[in-house]
């Protein structure tokens, strides 16, 4: 994985929603034209027998799913051979699954595989100890800074999380279990910048679609921003 730099890199661009339920996989060039992205994000859930492509329950019972293997050899095909993966990972139970169609598409040394369970990153890890791995912070299933009635419990929890996390998230990376940090904007600090980057891992931002937010983060040197707006560096004002 990256290594701590004496200079801060290029903060890289990781593109979010680019596929989703309902969408057609023919239409793909399109979406990803002059996108530029250095890696996209493909959620994937379990619906029955087969991996969907899926951020949410809602998305499972869309009545036109896409299947997440499907989904990743159009990418792959689409893609330049250098733009990377990060297959993020909803919920437990198909890990084993997701390890067989990351391999079976040919992109295991393209790929970071995410989640918010510390069993998911064993188990993976123990499965296959090639593919890179990131634990997603904090473990929430949505955005509670969303919604006006849940904000201000968010934003205390937030405070909490910023003292600790700098901590938790050491442990997790010296202990060899993640090779990043997935986390949420709102618990980005320094000390976690310096956490991460001294035990030589990457740390992305979720979900970050507000210029003068990119341009906070870029600041203080995360390895890249997931959006959903292929934009977003151009609306910041930042090199692509």
């Amino acid at each position: 994985m990256t290594s701590t730099a004496t200079s801060t890199p290029r903060c890289l661009r990781v593109g979010h929603g680019i596929v989703k339920a309902g969408h057609s996989l023919d239409d793909l060039p399109a979406r990803l034209a002059d996108a530029g992205w250095d890696m996209v994000e493909l959620d994937v859930l379990a619906r029955g027998g087969e991996l969907v492509v899926a951020h949410d329950s809602a998305d499972l019972s869309h009545p036109q799913p896409v299947a997440f293997a499907a989904a990743l050899r159009a990418l792959r095909d689409q893609l330049p051979p250098q733009t990377r993966f990060d297959v993020d990972i909803k919920a437990t139970g198909y890990e084993l699954s997701v390890i067989e169609a990351v391999r079976a598409a040919g992109l295991t040394e393209r790929t970071l595989v995410s989640t918010m369970e510390l069993a998911s990153l064993k188990a993976i890890r123990a499965a296959a100890p090639e593919l890179a791995l990131g634990l997603s912070v904090p473990k929430a299933r949505r955005d509670y800074l969303a919604s006006r009635l849940t904000r201000p419990a968010a934003y205390a929890m937030l405070v909490y999380l910023r003292q600790v996390l700098p901590g938790q998230t050491a442990r997790v990376l010296r202990d060899g279990l993640a090779d990043a940090i997935m986390a949420h904007w709102g618990v980005i600090t320094p000390r976690l910048v310096h956490a991460v980057r001294t035990l030589g891992g990457e740390l992305f931002a979720w979900t970050v679609d507000d210029p003068a937010r990119l341009v906070r983060l870029e600041q203080l040197g995360v390895t890249g921003v997931i959006t959903n707006d292929p934009e977003l560096f151009s609306r910041a004002g930042l090199a692509v």
